[in-house]
Parts: structure tokens; sequence; C-alpha cells
């Protein structure tokens, strides 16, 4: 059995940043508040609900969060337009699938929009396994939604692929090798984030995930 190779989603396979920042401003918006790109962006990995607290906490609106992040998630799930594929990105993946490599996404995205950037981007068929933010009652870099993906995969070797600090401290948590996108969202460098190996191309994954994975 192929070793299963499981990916983050924002930051690595897709640059949602964008969509992020509009959905953000239309609903913040709304309350005469505005952000810029590099304040939503800053805020992106741990999942919605810490986005919104964090960005309503940062104008004094805390109060607000509940009816923000209902606004928030109803707004993303249909917020796709501005989001594109890192280059390279489907051409990897189905290299990876060819190659006999079992693929699941462990994301801290809500499932709803997760699901719907999938088929947006005609790759649903690619992740038979989909573990979202909300999926459990925790998320990263708890190792809880990681494990769940690989057990869903059928257990066995496995490999994380992520961009950021989150990922990074939750394969780490779950004792996984990780390899490290470093086009993505993260903060620190890269030297300073533990990885099995890091890349900046995806015309590199196949090789990189074959010799993670080499008995």
């Amino acid at each position: 059995m192929q070793a299963a190779v499981i990916f983050d989603l924002d930051g690595t396979l897709i640059d949602s940043a964008a969509d992020i920042h509009a959905a953000a401003n239309r609903v913040f918006g709304r309350r005469g508040i505005a952000f810029t790109r590099a304040e939503v962006q800053g805020f992106v990995g741990r999942g919605a609900p810490n986005l919104v607290a964090r960005l309503a906490e940062s104008r004094g609106v805390a109060a607000e969060f509940d009816a923000l992040l209902a606004e928030f998630l109803q707004d993303y799930e249909s917020a796709q337009g501005l989001t594109t594929l890192y280059p390279g990105v489907r051409a990897a993946l189905e290299a990876l699938a060819q190659a006999g490599y079992r693929l699941g996404l462990c994301t801290n995205k809500p499932l709803a929009p997760t699901r719907a950037v999938l088929r947006h981007f005609g790759l649903e068929a690619l992740f038979p396994v989909v573990i979202g933010g909300d999926s459990l009652t925790v998320k990263k870099p708890d190792p809880a939604p990681l494990r769940a993906a690989l057990a869903a995969l059928g257990g066995g070797a496995a490999l994380f692929v992520g961009d950021s600090e989150v990922d990074a401290e939750t394969a780490q948590a779950a004792a996984m090798p990780f390899l490290l996108y470093t086009e993505g969202y993260r903060k620190t460098a890269v030297e300073a984030l533990p990885h099995t190996a890091a890349f900046s191309d995806f015309k590199d994954l196949l090789a990189l995930v074959t010799a993670s994975t080499a008995p």
C-alpha cells in the first residue's frame, strides 16, 4: 500500500487570501470597518472562528462575534472568484494519484467552503478524504484532525504537506513527516520551522514524497 499524502488547503494548494480578505471586508464593512489584506492574511490558518474573533477584537467589536461569524460563513461559502491554484498543483496531485499515493485533505477551513472550492477547481475526485475545521471538536495544530484523515485513508505510512507554523506544529504533534511549501502564508523563516523537506515548486513534489516515504 502506497503512503498517504495529506494536504493543507489555504496557502498550500490554493491562494485564497484575496477572497478571505474580500469576504471579511463585506461582512465588517456593513459596520463601517475595513481591513488591509495583510491584516486579514495575518490571522489566516487557525480556522474561521479564530479569524473572525481576531478581526473583531482588533476593531473593538468582539461583542458582535456570533453575528459576524454567521455572516462570514454564509458569505465565504461562495467566495471563490479571487482564489487561484498555486502553479503546478493540479499536475502534481494527478501525478501523485497516478503513482498510487492516497490523497487526503486536512484544513482548518470549514467543511462547506472547503468542498465548494474543491468543486470549483474540479479537484474533489482526487480527495476521497476531507477533514475540515468543523469536522471535529478540535482544529490544527491539535493532531487529531490529521490523525483522523490518515485513519480514514486506511492508516499506514503518511506525510503532511503544508505551508504554515500551524501545519508544522500539527505534523510534529502527530509525529508525521512534514513537507513545507515555502510560497504560502507562513510568517516564520523556513529554517525556523521543523520540516522534513521544503519546496517552492510543485513540480518537485512527487520526487520529495517518494524520497520521504521510501522504506
